[in-house]
């Protein structure tokens, strides 16, 4: 199987073809991904919740992404892999740029994906002239849970939802080559993906982006206060692989997200 690219992301766009995502942070489940068809896997902060047992994403080093984005790249090495950069880990362009260096060195990812808006754009550039790629992160920003006051929808009422879009624009003609949108009215995200290039990647984001992303516990139904715009796909599905390839099926077939797993 050849490698998806980010020329591939961009072409599924195109074409009005969804992209389907999941996280993983290990050789099994990354394999099992590949396996059924995923067009990237994300090596997300997450696993400070899900991987290391905290109660928020803050504690996650750059070390431990290295370490599962080499762990994920041993089990997926034919599936475009994308890193965060977890918290404090870009706030200036030169520890951007040494630590996404780092990434993509050590643990073999094709991208980088930062949480924020405007504030990033120069690094973002930086970024991109220097032939790292980048992914932006708009709407629930997970690294900014204190200031946010918690894990709440984003862009409901008009200044916000404009912000936003603006922010998305910013992001872009930076050099984004791709945004995941968490927690966003759907309206606001098809908005969004109808208004920029680059793949719109949305989880809690609506069915009328570019394509979806979850995290993989979720997925499982391993959550016991599974948020809203998740959805258990092994319960029913006969094992992990085939709940994965229900996933990809649901993306691809826009059945997933339903209009009950999305915000308004």
């Amino acid at each position: 199987m050849k490698r998806p690219t980010l020329e591939t992301l961009r072409r599924k766009k195109a074409a009005g073809e969804p992209i389907a995502s999941m996280t993983a942070y290990d050789a099994s489940f990354a394999a099992a991904l590949e396996r059924a068809g995923i067009d990237f896997i994300l090596v997300g902060d997450s696993l400070g919740m899900v991987i290391q047992g905290r109660d928020s994403t803050l504690g996650v080093t750059v070390g431990d992404i290295a370490y599962h984005c080499r762990c994920v790249h041993a089990g997926a090495p034919r599936t475009l892999l994308v890193a965060d950069l977890p918290f404090m880990s870009y706030a200036t362009t030169a520890q951007a740029l040494g630590n996404a260096a780092r990434l993509l060195r050590e643990g073999n990812a094709q991208m980088v994906k930062m949480e924020g808006g405007a504030w990033l754009a120069d690094t973002v550039r930086a970024l991109d002239e220097r032939g790292i790629p980048v992914c932006g992160h708009l709407g629930l920003l997970p690294q900014s849970v204190h200031k946010l006051g918690g894990y709440r929808v984003q862009g409901r009422d008009e200044a916000s939802a404009a912000a936003l879009l603006e922010e998305a624009r910013i992001l872009e003609q930076a050099g984004a080559r791709m945004l995941v949108l968490e927690c966003v009215p759907a309206a606001l995200a098809a908005r969004v993906s109808g208004e920029l290039s680059i793949p719109v990647i949305g989880i809690g984001a609506g069915a009328r982006v570019d394509g979806q992303v979850l995290v993989l516990h979720d997925a499982l139904g391993m959550n016991p206060s599974m948020p809203r715009f998740c959805r258990d796909f092994l319960t029913g599905a006969g094992g992990i692989e085939a709940a994965f390839r229900a996933y990809v099926a649901a993306v691809r077939e826009r059945s997933f997200p339903a209009p009950g797993e999305s915000f308004e």
